[in-house]
């Protein structure tokens, strides 16, 4: 009775057994040009991902991520924090880059480029079969010891990457230095290091496919993303059922008189497509949210169809819609909407970039009073500037006004010299001749020159008493005459 009230009427997860347990996956390798195309895509990437913070540009890592400094290094170009415009613009581009390849491609990037993925099934799990063996083959002596020795090679692989990730954040050769120093030195760092290295070794040695199970919220996102017109991993049904071991042979058509053979599909149930994929799912259910794109069934169920003698592509990347004989819409609204998007946010995201200087400005008021009434007479306004310096070496900013006259900055004040890829801040008063206002306020143009490519005027509104001229009474022009 109790056993019955667990037991689920359909198929939960491909992780979980009918009672609930983690049903434990070890999927065989099956060769084939797809695995050959990955794993030269794997390799490629993890090089890259090695290799990156080692590669200069302009004197700095080519990617460096500065969160203490707040400076994000690509490539030799180093965006600041005043880039934030940049930054949204740039995120919008991946989203909807993301969009336009998942409804092209379906789930491609799970398959062939994530990290969960690149790790797992080209670096950890050829370790294990290279030390406990793979399944189907006889289990070799001493596996206690192997198992050790699988887990010592697990924890200096995750070791490796979490030092590589973290010297993203502060530089290849500071990991260096720590690497060779006492932890004492740098406390964080190596805390940071050790929880990276643990949360590896739990993902890749123990959770595994869960993550992209139960874990990635891409997989949910995946039904909205996609539709019947999307390349995804498909099994061709029409041809492979009904499914059976026995067939006739190819050169037999249906009206033979030989009838002791039922007429079968192409799928002999050999179940290679389940035994061979990393998340334990049976493709020829149809699509579900554990599948990652992998190929490794479209690579099996080939090897099986060329040795029976029949057509490779049961099992293949197509669409939903060109697998029940439909049509095929390559163009349709969302591939024309993401594009459009994507082109004006590029054009936006280049438009700002080329405008950036080499330094950025802002003006704006000190808190406090309007303005200020000097003993000599003259009107101020204290004001504060802050300069952003995306130049290479440390410069010297002027700052003058040139409109109107009888307004000038205060003595002592107008220089400000900031470091490279700095902001510096400084507090400065503007002071005019009370005759130029005669409304109350009136409008300055402030100049911030570095004296050599950057030069920028700025419009600010000074405040200050309205001006009269003085009345002259009738006695006092009697008097004077």
């Amino acid at each position: 009775m109790s056993e019955s009230l667990l037991k689920p009427n359909e198929r939960v997860l491909s992780t979980l057994n009918d009672d609930g347990s983690r049903r434990w996956i070890r999927p065989r390798l099956s060769p084939g040009k797809f695995l050959n195309w990955r794993r030269a895509v794997a390799y490629f990437l993890i090089a890259t991902y090695s290799l990156l913070p080692f590669i200069p540009i302009n004197g700095k890592p080519a990617m460096l991520l500065d969160i203490r400094t707040r400076e994000f290094t690509f490539f030799g170009k180093t965006f600041l924090p005043t880039d934030t415009l940049l930054f949204g613009l740039f995120m919008i581009m991946v989203f909807f880059t993301i969009f336009l390849v998942t409804a092209l491609f379906g789930r491609v990037w799970c398959g062939w480029m994530c990290p969960q993925t690149v790790y797992m099934e080209f670096l950890y799990r050829p370790i294990e079969r290279l030390f406990i063996g793979g399944p189907g083959r006889k289990k070799p002596k001493n596996i206690g010891l192997r198992r050790v020795l699988m887990y010592i090679a697990y924890f200096a692989i995750s070791l490796h990457l979490a030092q590589t990730f973290l010297s993203y954040f502060v530089g290849a050769s500071t990991v260096n230095d720590w690497i060779f120093g006492s932890p004492f030195n740098h406390p964080v760092a190596f805390l940071i290091v050790a929880v990276t290295t643990g949360l590896m070794m739990f993902d890749f040695a123990f959770f595994r496919e869960q993550v992209c199970c139960v874990v990635c919220p891409y997989a949910r996102m995946q039904g909205a993303l996609t539709d019947q017109d999307s390349l995804i991993v498909t099994y061709d049904q029409s041809r492979g059922e009904p499914r059976g071991k026995k067939r006739r042979k190819p050169t037999q058509d249906a009206d033979s008189s030989d009838v002791s053979l039922p007429v079968l599909g192409d799928c002999i149930d050999c179940t290679m497509c389940v035994q061979t994929c990393p998340t334990g799912i049976d493709i020829r259910m149809g699509p579900q949210l554990e599948c990652i794109g992998c190929a490794q069934c479209i690579d099996a169920c080939n090897t099986i169809m060329d040795k029976i003698g029949r057509p490779r592509g049961l099992i293949r990347y197509s669409s939903e819609n060109a697998v029940r004989g439909n049509v095929r819409h390559l163009i349709r609204p969302r591939i024309l909407v993401y594009p459009a998007i994507l082109l004006l946010v590029f054009a936006g995201f280049l438009y700002v970039l080329s405008t950036k200087g080499t330094s950025e400005v802002w003006i704006g008021r000190e808190a406090g009073l309007p303005f200020y009434t000097l003993p000599s007479g003259e009107i101020t306004n204290q004001l504060r500037t802050r300069i952003t310096n995306r130049s290479e070496e440390p410069t010297e900013y002027t700052l003058s006004i040139t409109d109107p006259a009888g307004v000038h900055v205060g003595d002592g004040y107008g220089i400000l010299t900031v470091e490279p890829g700095k902001e510096g801040s400084q507090k400065f008063p503007i002071v005019a001749d009370p005759q130029v206002f005669t409304s109350g306020q009136i409008e300055i143009t402030i100049n911030i020159s570095d004296g050599q490519e950057f030069s920028k005027d700025m419009v600010f509104e000074m405040k200050g008493p309205k001006y009269r001229e003085p009345t002259i009474t009738p006695e006092e022009s009697n008097s004077d005459g």
